[in-house]
This record gives structure tokens, C-alpha cells and sequence, in this order.
């Protein structure tokens, strides 16, 4: 510690009253700067380059899990411990400031489609459970819509459309695109929140003609829907982080790469084993 305290201020007062201040012969400091870093200390300043390149690569967001989680699938061995150290050192904090928390049931009525989820979340196959929702981001030409469609297997988002009116047809193009992506047999389960674009007769009768079962969140849960909830969470902690899109295009452009070229294909999930939808999608096999 002594030794970094003079390299840190030599530049400001002179070696010899620093060594004479802290009580060091300055032969035993020359020798100190003169000798070559343990294979130790020469570890972690490699170590600590690669977290600083996966934390930029990973847009400021991953916590010392997920940061030696994705050290370990770069083949890169170390501890747990060791990671949230050489965090501290290189000053990496999480972007993320607040995580998605559902507000409690303020109603609890019939909802115009039974609720056939019912929270089960995790399910066995692909194309057996979508869930679908929307939000809104400011940008300065006015605020952009979102809509998207989430198949709950691998959590991937597989229908997406943006676009700056919050019209029937924003959610039914996500869908489309997710129909056509992923040619569901009869019988998916499509579930959503009670919005009055997910209970339009044009919405249903889409679901209708491609033999899709509804399914309706209790009126004011958002439990009931927490998977879509919580991807909305993420790209705002991750993709638009204090941040006011200068255009709808650069909105649009900006969470279009966010989904599909990274959190689709490069971001891990704890829900997942710490595997990305892409590659829990790649190993799935139908039984025979």
C-alpha cells in the first residue's frame, strides 16, 4: 500500500520525502518498481481486461454472477469472489437501478378471457405458452410503442412492432410475426394483460383463425403477466438507460438490435440456467 501511495503522488512531491514521510528506504521502493509482478498479480490485470471488455459487450448490466458466468462460457476460470474484487477495482457498477415489481391487485374480476396460465410460467416445450404486452418509450419527435410476443420456453422473443400510435394493429403485427416465424400448431396458449387492443373482436378473431386459445390477466395483477414485464424491465435498464432517443428511427433501430442481436442471442438468463433463449431454443428436441 505504502509503495502505490508513492507512485500514485510522485509526480507531486519528491520520492525521497515520501519514503522519508512513510518511513521506507528509497533503495527497497527502487527495488520494488525494478521487480517483475507476480504471476498472481499478472492473472488478475488479465482478468480484469476481460471483464471490462464483457461488461461493455453486455451494455453495463451484468452483476458479478452473470459477469463470472460469462467468464466461465468464454472458457475463462476464476472464483466468484474474485470477479466481485477486480469489479470493485476497475469501478463497475450495474446500470440496472431498479428491477420490475408488480404492484399489488387493486381489483379482482372476471376477466373477459379465463386466466389459463395462472402464473405457471415454465413450460416443457417451445410454442406451448406466448406471452405478449406493450409499452412506451419517450423519444424527442413524441413517444414510440412497442409491442411484443414472448414464447415462455426459452423466453425468446419471437414477434415484435414499434410504432408511434398504440392502435389494434401494433400488438396483431407482433403477433403475425410471430406466426409466421414460428408456425404453431392448434392449441397455443396466448396470454396478456385485460388492454382494450388485446380484447378487440379484430384481436380475437385473429387468434381465432390461426387456433389460438386466449388467456387474460386478472384486471390490475401484473404478476399475472411477469414475464413480459420483466423483459420491458431489462431493455429499460439496458438498451435505454437514461437515455432520450433523438428520433423515432434511432428508437426503432436501437431496440430492434436489442432484441435480436442481443438479448435474443447473447444475453444470459437465470431463469434459463444461465443460457441464452437462442441456445435453450437450439437444444430443444421433439421426442420421438
Amino acid at each position: 500500500m505504502k509503495y502505490a501511495f508513492i507512485d500514485k503522488h510522485c509526480s507531486e512531491y519528491p520520492v525521497k520525502s515520501l519514503c522519508r514521510e512513510l518511513d521506507i528506504s528509497r533503495s527497497l521502493y527502487y527495488a520494488h518498481k525494478k521487480a517483475k509482478p507476480s504471476l498472481h498479480s499478472q492473472e488478475d490485470l488479465a482478468l480484469r481486461a476481460h471483464i471490462v471488455r464483457l461488461n461493455a459487450a453486455h451494455r453495463w448490466a451484468p452483476g458479478v454472477i452473470k459477469m463470472w458466468r460469462l467468464l466461465q462460457a468464454e472458457g475463462i476460470q476464476c472464483g466468484k469472489h474474485r470477479v466481485r474484487r477486480l469489479r470493485k477495482l476497475e469501478n463497475i457498477q450495474s446500470t440496472r437501478t431498479r428491477r420490475f415489481r408488480a404492484a399489488a391487485a387493486m381489483q379482482r374480476v372476471q376477466p373477459p378471457a379465463e386466466n389459463l396460465v395462472k402464473r405457471g410460467f415454465n413450460v416443457s416445450a417451445p410454442n406451448t405458452i406466448w406471452v405478449g404486452d406493450m409499452t412506451a418509450m419517450r423519444t424527442k419527435e413524441g413517444w414510440l410503442h412497442l409491442a411484443i410476443v414472448i414464447d415462455l420456453y426459452a423466453r425468446r422473443v419471437v414477434g415484435w412492432s414499434m410504432d408511434t400510435t398504440q392502435a389494434t394493429t401494433l400488438p396483431m403485427t407482433a403477433l403475425n410475426m410471430a406466426l409466421a416465424q414460428r408456425k404453431p400448431e392448434a392449441g397455443l396458449i396466448f396470454h396478456s394483460d385485460q388492454g382494450s387492443v388485446y380484447a378487440s373482436s379484430d384481436y380475437r378473431d385473429l387468434l381465432q383463425a390461426n387456433s389460438v386459445r386466449p388467456s387474460m390477466s386478472r384486471k390490475g395483477n401484473c404478476w399475472d403477466n411477469a414475464v413480459a414485464e420483466s423483459f420491458f424491465s431489462n431493455l429499460k435498464n439496458e438498451a435505454m438507460y437514461h437515455r432520450l432517443f433523438a428520433s423515432v428511427d434511432e428508437g426503432k433501430r436501437v431496440v430492434g438490435d436489442y432484441i435480436e442481436k442481443y438479448y435474443n442471442t447473447r444475453r444470459l438468463h437465470q431463469t434459463l440456467g444461465y443460457q441464452t433463449p437462442a441456445a435453450v431454443d437450439a437444444a430443444y428436441r421433439v421426442p420421438k
